[in-house]
């Protein structure tokens, strides 16, 4: 079914049961810009109504509409909770009226901002292009069987995060390189600015050609959604294998590559990315990683596929700042609330925005920085390194 029909067919099939709104028989809320704005509009069920009404001409494509449209984070979580068929639907939709509205309004001017500086700058905060000079600085080869997609919230922001990515893999002897990467698209997607994706894909493949790649490791939950979910259907053909950091760490632990030699103490909660949860099904192997690590961790009472969004997707925090740090914000109470002094997530853009909208109270981290703490490499690797 082509994205055009799921339109058709779901802007017609939403009966107004609010399951969207609430996590399901649980009734916690559910969706980040619904309990922040307090209006039908911001919650699905008001979304799909306002696809409906623009595709029947019923509503007019103008700025007053901007708002409800893009305020939504796209976490996922209303599809999680509603019971209608081909759920999934969704943020598809959300996303395809987003496409429309930038089509014929324009995208919106922090957004707009996004395109102009991957056109330039191949990165959508606008720095200075890394190119490959990682290769040189890491001594990594040019050609290996695995790359290592930095993603541009590590490479940019988060980089305490990229630099504990390649550190564990060279502990760990991983026969990795790094591409010249360009975004991934991720943030052009989630804000109706597709035109450019296809030929960022297009240079991504190339590179990961170019350098022998047959598989592709990312600490991104952004990166691994659009790598896995919406590279196959813009190239085709996409046979190259897509791991998040997290399950290769788990199994870098287990086969004896990486060993654990210190402890981290505190109490420890997990926050599910929705990128890498609800849109890629990982949920487990970051949980198996903290069991791996000896660490004291409980769960929040939002969690898995029902987790409270941390507010910065969706081109929600560039453009709407008050809701995403209000968003986090109640997600570090969640963890206060069980008395976690750390919490522990597998994206650079959680990481970021519950940095910045935590009182310092609670530490927040990506897996891969604690592990890189807290690992070093298999004795017997050492043993070859001195030889």
């Amino acid at each position: 079914m082509t994205t055009e029909s799921v339109l058709e067919e779901w802007l017609h099939r939403c009966i107004r049961c609010s399951t969207c709104k609430y996590v399901f028989r649980q009734y916690s809320p559910s969706c980040p810009s619904g309990e922040f704005y307090r209006f039908e509009s911001y919650w699905a069920s008001g979304r799909l109504a306002l696809g409906r009404g623009l595709k029947m001409n019923e509503l007019d494509w103008s700025d007053d509409i901007a708002e409800a449209l893009f305020t939504c984070t796209t976490c996922g979580s209303c599809e999680e909770q509603c019971q209608a068929p081909h759920a999934r639907s969704i943020v598809k939709i959300i996303e395809e009226v987003r496409e429309q509205y930038v089509q014929k309004v324009g995208p919106l001017p922090r957004h707009k901002a996004f395109a102009d500086n991957v056109a330039e700058h191949h990165n959508p905060y606008g720095n200075t292009h890394h190119a490959r000079g990682i290769v040189a600085e890491c001594g990594l080869p040019t050609r290996a069987d695995t790359a290592f997609f930095i993603g541009c919230t590590s490479n940019y922001r988060e980089t305490s995060i990229r630099d504990a990515a390649i550190s564990i893999m060279k502990k760990a002897n991983v026969d990795f390189t790094v591409v010249d990467e360009h975004c991934c698209g991720s943030p052009l997607l989630r804000t109706g600015q597709t035109d450019s994706v296809l030929e960022l894909a297009k240079h991504n493949l190339a590179q990961f050609e170019a350098a022998g790649c047959r598989r592709i490791v990312t600490a991104c939950a952004g990166c691994y959604r659009t790598l896995t979910q919406e590279y196959p259907g813009l190239l085709g053909s996409f046979d190259i294998e897509i791991v998040h950091l997290s399950q290769m760490i788990k199994e870098l632990i287990k086969d004896g590559s990486l060993s654990i030699e210190s402890e981290f103490p505190g109490h420890f909660t997990y926050h599910d990315p929705c990128h890498l949860g609800r849109h890629g099904g990982v949920y487990e192997e970051p949980r198996d990683v903290m069991r791996l690590l000896r660490l004291d961790v409980s769960e929040m009472s939002l969690n898995r596929a029902n987790a409270w969004c941390c507010g910065a997707g969706g081109g929600v925090r560039s453009a709407f700042r008050d809701m995403a740090e209000s968003t986090a914000r109640e997600r570090i109470r969640q963890a206060e609330t069980i008395g976690a002094d750390h919490v522990i997530t597998c994206c650079p853009f959680c990481v970021n925005n519950l940095t910045s909208s935590s009182d310092g109270e609670v530490d927040v981290s990506d897996l891969v920085e604690i592990v890189d703490r807290m690992s070093v490499a298999n004795p017997r690797q050492r043993a070859r390194e001195s030889e």
